[in-house]
């Protein structure tokens, strides 16, 4: 038909613009549609159409996102009324208030219901090839029976129990039966010395203890009952001590021990859980600080339990049906969050992995993950830059073709180890993401995931922000930098629902360390860089704390137990990078006049002190004895100094004229030139 003249453009103009909208509500209702499968709060969300505009919506909308993920994402016993009543620059976080719930419900009751036969646990035993496999319905008795001893032999809410074990389905259901009960928790782990267990349960002050007889790690066996034991010797507090057995080995049993399994086979399998509120205490948490006493950081029940499970779930791409491996020891945060309480509110299978990665031979994560078709791997820079070293026909001799998210954590992983796991393990098909986070963050805050699928990631990068984690980075003089291609202090700007809430017994130093340093914001400790496209790289420590193969360490901590021998006048410990550990420990020794020790007797005898005293981990591998140390004319030791010595860097030693005597300095350059010749660090 003919259009009467005049009217065709006017025809051709409202065809197209219904062809254009038609088009674009299309592909909006698309990318709705896309969006809220990805994530189903995201429906409701005003403005939000795609992955970038649900980060945005998280940051500038923090209330509305966390208050739909939470209802969205855990079983409430009462609805909480408050969404958050934080204010930073006083060290006051609260997320969830007047709701209650029971985590362990979340982890397991509300899965039984719907799957009770699906695999919550895979143990991964030392004894390669005999994992043992644990469904929800088997897990949630486990922790009944356990919860029920615990509570016929006193445990109560507001107890805190320490857990000193392996990494076991057992340990797992320890943790959760406390949660169930009320109790909080402190894992402290296996490695520990007895003294750094003792120093733990006296701050937690716990009076009872959960361990087992031995601890089985590549192929060697550790007595956690006598170090337990040894420990309790200064710890009077402790009036019950659960024994399970790990291996078949007798111990010895006082009128204190319970044999556990013996005693919760005698308990009921229905366990009532206790209602808590929001902020009640989960669990506390060891870690370093720069002043040698460990801060035991708090984390409490909802907004810990949220952010585990969705940083779990987004970051890796987490799928029903999925297998998860984090080869993390549940003593640390990262066994918490991505062993434990992430996958399983999540109601996922996950991995419990007690051996190493070269037991019994270079390919065992790789054996691991064929024979229990993993699909997601995360593991540390330091076991990846051990095994690289081991060659490529450790991985090829496995099927890999399961994997499709690979992970690191625990520090920054450098280029050359990124491009073997993601070429080499990965088949260059499996993303790396690069996980930037601490026990204080109580989970990811930077990673490469979730973004759009096709979007970039840079080798060795963290790269961006989580969902409602607003970075900030800040100048010497505390101001925010807002360009990009600029390094500062790593700074959050505003809270999250993950983070820790204070450090046990003693508020006060938790907002001297994370709050005061930069008011109004959370201070991480870190430094980092932004790149010209806004990525994050975490470039260090900006304290006194070593980072060794993930595991962090106040440098005060190892010079305190280095004064402690009777041959040291004082001791200077710091951080160096290292090929396979990321950072070792190199140590400067003073020692008092006319001592007569030889230098490696005395080597010997200071490392065997710091294994006793902390853990193996903490050992020097470098021992620079000295005459003096680099100080300051008010007495402070200029660990600047010594680490630009160490690193090689003599042009960046800078201004000594601070210095009380400039001449140590020599002193040290040629008693390291020295040790350098007997062996390079």
């Amino acid at each position: 038909m003919w259009l009467p003249r005049g009217c065709t453009s006017k025809y051709i103009v409202t065809h197209f613009r219904r062809r254009v909208f038609t088009s674009y509500f299309r592909v909006l209702g698309r990318r709705r549609c896309n969006v809220a499968a990805f994530m189903p709060e995201a429906a409701g969300f005003d403005g939000v159409s795609d992955r970038p505009a649900l980060q945005d919506f998280s940051v500038s909308n923090s209330e509305s996102f966390w208050a739909a993920a939470a209802r969205q994402r855990l079983s409430w016993i009462r609805p909480f009324h408050t969404v958050q009543d934080c204010d930073l620059s006083r060290g006051q976080i609260k997320w969830f208030e007047g709701g209650q719930l029971n985590v362990s419900v979340n982890c397991l009751d509300r899965h039984v219901h719907t799957c009770p036969e699906r695999v919550a646990l895979i143990w991964e035993r030392d004894e390669s090839g005999s994992e043992v496999k644990v469904t929800y319905r088997e897990l949630l008795e486990m922790t009944c029976r356990l919860g029920n001893l615990l509570r016929r032999h006193g445990v109560k809410r507001g107890d805190c129990v320490t857990i000193y074990m392996p990494t076991c389905p057992l340990a797992v259901a320890s943790m959760l039966a406390c949660a169930r009960i009320g109790a909080a928790h402190n894992v402290v782990f296996a490695g520990f010395s007895a003294e750094a267990l003792a120093e733990r349960i006296r701050d937690a002050q716990s009076s009872t203890v959960i361990t087992a007889n031995q601890g089985v790690r590549g192929g060697k066996v550790t007595e956690l009952k006598k170090t337990v034991d040894a420990a309790l010797q200064s710890c009077p507090a402790v009036q019950q001590v659960f024994v399970a057995m790990r291996t078949e080995n007798p111990v010895a049993m006082t009128a204190r021990d319970v044999d556990m399994e013996e005693e919760m086979l005698k308990e009921d399998s229905v366990c009532e859980p206790t209602a808590m509120d929001s902020e009640d205490v989960l669990f506390l948490l060891y870690t370093s600080g720069s002043t040698g006493k460990p801060k035991g950081l708090v984390h409490t029940q909802a907004g810990y339990l949220l952010y585990a499970a969705l940083t779990h779930r987004y970051v890796f791409s987490y799928h029903d049906g999925d297998v998860f491996g984090c080869v993390a020891d549940i003593g640390w945060i990262t066994g918490h969050s991505y062993s434990v309480y992430g996958p399983l509110a999540n109601g996922g299978t996950t991995v419990l992995f007690e051996s190493t990665p070269i037991y019994p031979n270079p390919g065992r994560y790789w054996e691991m993950v064929q024979r229990l078709k993993i699909n997601q791997f995360y593991g540390a820079p330091t076991a990846i830059r051990l095994l690289l070293k081991y060659g490529d026909q450790w991985v090829h001799k496995y099927d890999r073709s399961t994997l499709k998210t690979l992970g690191s954590v625990g520090e920054p992983i450098n280029t050359e180890a990124w491009e073997w796991y993601h070429s080499v393990v990965g088949d260059g098909r499996c993303p790396v993401v690069d996980t930037w986070w601490q026990t204080e963050t109580g989970g990811i805050c930077i990673t490469p995931r979730p973004s759009e699928p096709d979007a970039e990631i840079v080798p060795g990068m963290a790269m961006r922000p989580f969902f409602g984690i607003k970075p900030a980075l800040m100048d010497t003089e505390g101001k925010v930098l807002t360009s990009n291609d600029v390094s500062g202090a790593l700074c959050m700007a505003q809270p999250w629902p993950g983070m820790a809430r204070t450090i046990h017994n003693d508020h006060q130093r938790f907002i001297e360390t994370y709050c005061q340093p930069y008011p109004g914001y959370f201070f991480t400790g870190d430094g980092a860089y932004r790149s010209k496209e806004g990525y994050y790289q975490i470039t260090g420590r900006l304290d006194d704390v070593i980072n060794v193969s993930g595991h962090r360490i106040g440098t005060a901590e190892i010079e305190d137990v280095l004064n402690q021998c009777s041959a040291v006048a004082e001791s200077a410990a710091i951080g160096y990078s290292h090929d396979l550990k990321g950072q070792g420990v190199y140590a400067f020794v003073v020692l008092k006049k006319n001592v007569a020790v030889e230098g490696a007797d005395l080597c010997q005898q200071l490392n065997s002190l710091v294994s006793k005293k902390i853990a193996k981990y903490a050992c020097p591998d470098f021992i620079q004895f000295a005459q003096r140390l680099p100080k300051t004319r008010s007495g402070k030791i200029m660990r600047r100094v010594l680490r630009k010595v160490v690193e090689r860097d003599l042009d960046g030693v800078g201004d000594l004229s601070t210095l009380d005597d400039p001449a140590a300095v020599q002193e040290i350059i040629k008693g390291h030139r020295d040790l350098c010749r007997k062996q390079q660090p």
